[in-house]
């Protein structure tokens, strides 16, 4: 019997590489919306006394319906190992076992992101910080345009770039700061922890203020 060949090596690293980064298990949506309503367990605290009872967030905690799972995954792992920095999180993060985060990741995702893609014509000059920092960036600063990251009207590109179209300015700064601290991993090339480093408190007031101008409502109530 003839032996199989081993694969080239660049796919067996990248095999490797997909194996560590997939659970072995399929994430359960049911099994995420029980744990959303009533926590995990092994004690995690309901994730909707905190986010709302259909993830539309709160005015201390971010809305969570319509991210991306393997974002929300991704976060829950760093809270649980302390690289992302939040008294209520770490511990509720390191109560939920990697299926149950896996399951609460894929319920929020399957919920309707609040928020919906809007293309429009670059900003001029007179059209304001926010929608200039947003649509075109500043890159005299070093700072690419929002949308070029987190798509057209904030709502998300992938697993490295969550919506924010619907986030409130208290919150984006506190974000901000975490990156500037560095309790928080900066994302892909550290392209946060750099940028967060340029944005003043006012760029963020005015980018939260562009994107609740975008959407309305679902901007101004989180």
């Amino acid at each position: 019997m003839p032996v199989p060949k081993a694969p080239p090596h660049g796919l067996a690293c990248l095999a490797l590489l997909a194996a560590c980064h997939f659970p072995a298990w399929a994430a359960d949506v049911n099994a995420g919306a029980k744990i959303a309503a009533n926590g995990g367990s092994q004690g995690a605290a309901a994730c909707a006394s905190c986010h709302g009872s259909n993830g539309e967030g709160t005015a201390s905690f971010p809305p969570l319906a319509g991210q991306s799972a393997g974002y929300l995954e991704r976060q829950l792992h760093d809270f649980a190992a302390g690289q992302r920095k939040a008294p209520t999180m770490e511990p509720n993060a390191r109560a939920l076992t990697d299926a149950e985060k896996a399951d609460v990741a894929a319920y929020y995702a399957s919920l309707k992101l609040p928020i919906q893609s809007k293309v429009g014509p670059l900003p001029k000059a007179k059209d304001g910080n926010g929608a200039w920092l947003v649509e075109r960036g500043r890159w005299e600063d070093g700072i690419p345009a929002c949308a070029k990251c987190h798509g057209p009207g904030g709502t998300g590109v992938g697993v490295d770039f969550p919506a924010i179209g619907h986030l409130s300015a208290a919150y984006m700064q506190t974000q901000m700061d975490a990156w500037k601290n560095k309790s928080r991993q900066a994302g892909p090339l550290g392209l946060m922890g750099s940028i967060a480093r340029k944005l003043s408190p006012q760029d963020i007031q005015d980018v939260a203020a562009y994107y609740q101008q975008q959407h309305g409502s679902a901007a101004a109530s989180h």
